[in-house]
């Protein structure tokens, strides 16, 4: 299957490393013009660095804001490809989360895609082409003890998701969600971390973390950031015009559930 992106032109949030880097990568070798997004000039002027090769393009700002997400749509007013990856996640006693964490959970994780959204998906319907996804996680479903804000962030998505592509029905945009599941990035070696022994070794520490909270996965390892990228990429292209309004799972088999 070769994907050609060539003239297509996407937006990644959060793509200045882990998870969104890859995807912007692998859009990229796919010929897509890409947007990399950061909260600020430095950060993606680092990761413009890191990328190397590709049709890059600057576009800083904190879409968690309503003024960051009008720098970005200053620099990218029209996209045919918007993958809401921007996320933090973070362990809490669930008594002691603040109503500030909460919002801010919200405000990062679910209302900026819900923004970013609103501005593209008009023109993408009017053009009658179009790819919207959300980078959501198995904690939308098996919802973790330690993190609930975080994981009622990420269920949320999946109603987003089907919600927005309801209102495309019908335009040739689709809109998903990608259920991804426990991932090999810089942020979660900190979080394995925060649950096993600091003087571990990695890939021994990793196997601990997997074997103690998240021994669900039929993977029984961390997925690489490439591996969620790769399906991102299948999901921009047109040979999945008939994939809409899904949670599409890319979770190492860690969900036992088969989901609407």
């Amino acid at each position: 299957m070769q994907i050609d992106l060539t003239g297509r032109t996407a937006l990644v949030t959060g793509s200045t490393r882990g998870i969104g880097a890859a995807i912007a990568t692998g859009l990229a070798r796919a010929g897509a013009r890409v947007g990399v997004n950061g909260r600020n000039e430095q950060s993606v002027a680092e990761a413009l660095e890191r990328l190397g090769g590709g049709d890059f393009v600057a576009a800083p700002g904190d879409v968690a804001t309503d003024a960051g997400a009008r720098a970005v749509l200053e620099v990218l007013p029209e996209v045919d490809i918007l993958v809401n990856n921007l996320g933090i996640f973070g362990t809490v006693e669930p008594l002691e989360i603040s109503d500030d964490e909460w919002r801010r959970y919200f405000e990062t994780n679910v209302l900026a895609g819900v923004r970013l959204t609103r501005a593209y998906l008009p023109r993408m319907m009017e053009k009658g082409w179009g790819r919207v996804q959300y980078i959501a996680s198995d904690s939308a479903v098996v919802i973790p003890a330690e993190m609930i804000h975080y994981g009622v962030s990420k269920t949320a998505l999946l109603g987003v998701a089907r919600g927005f592509a309801k209102a495309a029905a019908g335009s040739g945009v689709t809109v998903n969600a990608v259920i991804a599941g426990p991932t090999h990035t810089g942020g979660v070696e900190d979080f394995v971390y925060e649950l096993v022994d600091r003087d571990l070794p990695w890939d021994e520490a990793q196997r601990e973390f997997m074997r103690k909270h998240r021994p669900q996965s039929l993977l029984q390892r961390l997925i690489e950031p490439e591996e969620i990228a790769n399906l991102v990429v299948y999901l921009s292209s047109t040979f999945a015009s008939a994939t809409t309004g899904g949670a599409v799972r890319v979770d190492g088999g860690y969900v036992d559930a088969i989901l609407p």
